[in-house]
């Protein structure tokens, strides 16, 4: 088990090292940050004087080398707005996140694992159809739409929630609801194929050959045997947490990461899109190494397989 977490967390360490790469180099070849922050209508010695400042004259592979070294300290840049560390901007705004995403993780779960459930005991039902057609339109309908909707529904309409803002718990309810909606609908489809397969196998007939009660066959053979895969839906809704809520958060007002992620790439401060993109990949690497190690306990033939290679 030891070699099987040493591989992950090496896996996860290149990953983390991969998007910080990718991301340190897409956003300076994207364009001149000191032309959109300084304007273009800037004297040519101010723009020089503020590439100067931020190092942004040096190549970008000194740039790279510099930011790398300076990551393993703990110091990843500074804000070119405000001067502040980049990685303070962010970790400020990650509770207001949670606040609404974690909320809405319990909801998925909760609503999408029954119904899947209920789904697959019931193949074929009214139930089942019912159950099928509200998950495709929660999974195909996006975030923002739904967001509207909601909005136009109980905001406007009804008056019954506010719009936007995050001045008490009452403003996280709608975006929760939208964070989890689709959620529940993904795990419910995911959670009744699962079940579905489960209930296929040639050992599930037999226990029901040997009489043993339906109920215990679910709850001790099928269950059990489903949660496995079901491991892998939740550890990408669970990584997925922070990187999910940029819309939402946009929609609905709500300060967050993902609002701050929308604002810090419109100014181009390149130090606080890095550090949120580092953070959800950090958070991603985390919820994906977690599912591993999951794998690895509930079926030993995941950790076999890792020593193998």
């Amino acid at each position: 088990m030891l070699s099987f977490a040493a591989s992950r967390l090496l896996r996860a360490a290149l990953t983390i090292l991969f998007v910080m790469t990718f991301a340190f180099v897409v956003l300076r070849l994207s364009g001149d940050p000191a032309l959109l922050i300084m304007s273009v209508d800037a004297p040519p010695e101010a723009i020089k004087a503020f590439r100067q400042a931020w190092g942004l004259d040096q190549p970008i592979w000194e740039q790279y080398l510099a930011y790398i070294a300076h990551a393993f300290t703990g110091d990843f840049g500074k804000s070119m707005r405000d001067g502040r560390p980049a990685i303070d901007l962010v970790m400020e705004r990650v509770p207001a996140t949670l606040a609404i995403t974690l909320p809405a993780l319990a909801l998925k779960i909760g609503l999408g694992i029954p119904a899947g459930i209920y789904a697959a005991l019931h193949r074929n039902s009214l139930a089942d159809r019912l159950t099928m057609v509200v998950s495709v339109a929660g999974f195909t309908m996006p975030s923002f739409v739904l967001a509207l909707l909601l909005v136009l529904v109980f905001a406007v309409n009804l008056g019954w929630l506010p719009a936007s803002g995050a001045d008490s718990p009452i403003y996280a309810i709608l975006p929760i609801v939208t964070l989890g909606a689709s959620g529940a609908a993904i795990m419910a489809r995911f959670t009744r194929s699962a079940m579905l397969e489960v209930l296929g196998q040639p050992y599930i007939r037999a226990a029901s050959a040997k009489g043993v009660q339906w109920r215990r066959v679910v709850s001790h053979h099928a269950l059990p045997n489903a949660a496995i895969p079901t491991v892998t839906i939740i550890g990408f809704m669970i990584g997925s947490l922070v990187a999910g809520a940029v819309v939402v958060e946009s929609v609905f007002a709500w300060p967050g990461v993902g609002r701050l992620l929308v604002s810090a790439v419109a100014n181009r401060d390149l130090a606080v899109v890095q550090s949120i993109l580092m953070v959800i990949a950090a958070w991603m690497v985390a919820a994906n190494f977690t599912v591993d190690m999951a794998y690895g306990w509930l079926d030993p033939r995941v950790r076999g397989a890792a020593a193998g290679h």
